[in-house]
């Protein structure tokens, strides 16, 4: 890894924006453990996901922002506070609507063709489910991320495009 590129990042945007995308590739490139916040919250069992307590949660993430080195990713905003603090970069994915949506469709229909694995049995009441979260975070979410955000702007990188990602990456040289 190269001496500039940041050890701690932390990766926020709504359903379908490209956040396990892009934490993946950082982390293949940058060789840097990634973590995804849905599995912070919920201990993922054969026999079903298990909601950890807030407490349990919360211990969770304190081991992994202590660590030298981490990428984590979620939609998650009201207790991911230690990550915006300690991230040495925090990019926020502010993809389109109407791509998101398409991305939602797209996904469901590689998990019932088996092209994709799931952490959720891809049904149609999912696929609602994801739309409607994907509306709220739109409208109601974002403006409170944004607002919070505006605390770390000087750490703050904001994609609204994949090609902006895409330029970014070349010019910080991660293949």
């Amino acid at each position: 890894m190269k001496q500039n590129m940041p050890k701690k990042i932390h990766i926020i945007g709504s359903i379908g924006s490209g956040k396990t995308t892009l934490a993946k590739k950082l982390s293949t490139q940058l060789e840097i453990p990634c973590f995804e916040l849905d599995n912070v919250v919920r201990k993922r069992l054969d026999t079903g996901d298990i909601k950890r307590t807030p407490e349990e949660r919360d211990e969770y993430l304190k081991r992994i922002i202590n660590s030298d080195k981490w990428i984590t990713e979620g939609v998650h905003h009201k207790w991911i506070a230690p990550c915006l603090q300690d991230a040495e970069v925090i990019i926020f994915l502010d993809t389109k609507l109407s791509v998101r949506k398409f991305r939602i469709i797209k996904r469901f229909i590689r998990q019932k063709l088996g092209l994709e694995t799931a952490n959720y049995k891809p049904t149609l009441k999912i696929i609602l489910n994801l739309y409607k979260y994907d509306t709220i975070f739109e409208y109601h979410s974002k403006p409170e991320i944004l607002k919070k955000l505006r605390s770390y702007d000087n750490k703050l990188i904001h994609f609204k495009s994949d090609m902006e990602i895409t330029n970014y990456l070349k010019m910080t040289d991660i293949p």
